[in-house]
């Protein structure tokens, strides 16, 4: 037996899939091993028949979380570099997520890209005035269409040498892009799970995949969705990159940024030096935070 890194590249029905050299290994954990999750570097002890135990999980740089039961949060996939939000005409654009998603990227030391899907269909003015403020705020945006093959070039080239995750609400075509930039996504996980010869994936399992022109994309279903469980209010506040230079010109240090006396962010939303319709949707994240 020996020690071994290996990348986690997917959960299987029986064991975890960790990359090792290239080849896959199934795995266990080790008693009492915090829980592991796609594209944590791991040591594991290899056996034999292509087979092992995560011995230790090695430091993230990045973690994503969801909600869980309760109060309580799961990790969901480690050390991302760029997380894409996929949004589109189609179905009703949800502001007030994509809001929420990059303000988690901003505590999470994460970088936030932004992905206007379906672009085959009718433009709509009012997406297009809030689309100017993110750009206005530095956050980069892909126009594409994964049925006429629009911007997809750009959006491969954005992807290589980074780890990347798609996140968004259903129906705006998260999967058709996977499928467009990975067309050989479905025999990649057929082969993890034919090697394994355990379990199969579910259809909220994430998976590891690698791009020939290097890089690699977590593809997670489950994650349509990650709640603000693990942000407080201050770190919230901190998420709207417009707060940051203002927070401190706050009147009152532990300002909550609602109704309070000499509010510098407030007074900008309201002289609209800033977004006021996402000053408002701060305020209604806000109240999504769970209280103690």
């Amino acid at each position: 037996m020996s020690i071994v890194e290996g990348l986690v590249i997917s959960h299987l029905g029986k064991g975890i899939a960790v990359e090792v050299d290239g080849k896959i290994c199934l795995c266990q954990t080790r008693r009492k091993l915090d829980t592991v999750v796609v594209g944590d570097k791991v040591l594991l002890t290899a056996t034999v028949n292509q087979q092992g135990r995560i011995d230790e999980i090695l430091p993230r740089r990045s973690l994503l979380t969801r909600p869980s039961r309760g109060t309580k949060i799961r990790p969901v996939a480690a050390n991302i570099d760029q997380i894409y939000v996929v949004f589109a005409y189609e179905p009703h654009c949800d502001f007030l997520l994509i809001d929420q998603y990059l303000a988690i990227c901003e505590n999470r030391n994460i970088d936030a890209v932004l992905v206007f899907n379906k672009q085959d269909l009718p433009a709509s003015p009012h997406i297009e005035d809030e689309l100017t403020h993110y750009q206005a705020l530095g956050y980069d945006l892909h126009r594409v269409s994964a049925i006429k093959n629009t911007g997809i070039a750009a959006l491969k080239a954005s992807l290589k040498n980074q780890v990347s995750l798609f996140a968004g609400q259903s129906g705006v075509g998260k999967s058709s892009l996977t499928n467009t930039l990975l067309p050989d996504k479905n025999l990649k996980t057929n082969t993890v799970s034919e090697t394994t010869k355990h379990g199969r994936h579910t259809t909220t399992a994430a998976t590891l995949y690698h791009f020939p022109e290097g890089g690699n994309l977590i593809d997670s279903p489950g994650v349509a969705i990650f709640g603000l469980a693990d942000l407080n209010e201050a770190q919230l506040a901190q998420g709207y990159r417009e707060f940051q230079p203002l927070i401190e010109q706050c009147q009152f240090h532990n300002c909550a940024h609602v109704k309070d006396k000499g509010c510098a962010i407030r007074n900008a939303a309201e002289k609209k030096q800033i977004s006021p319709a996402r000053y408002q949707r701060f305020l209604k994240l806000r109240e999504k935070i769970p209280r103690p």
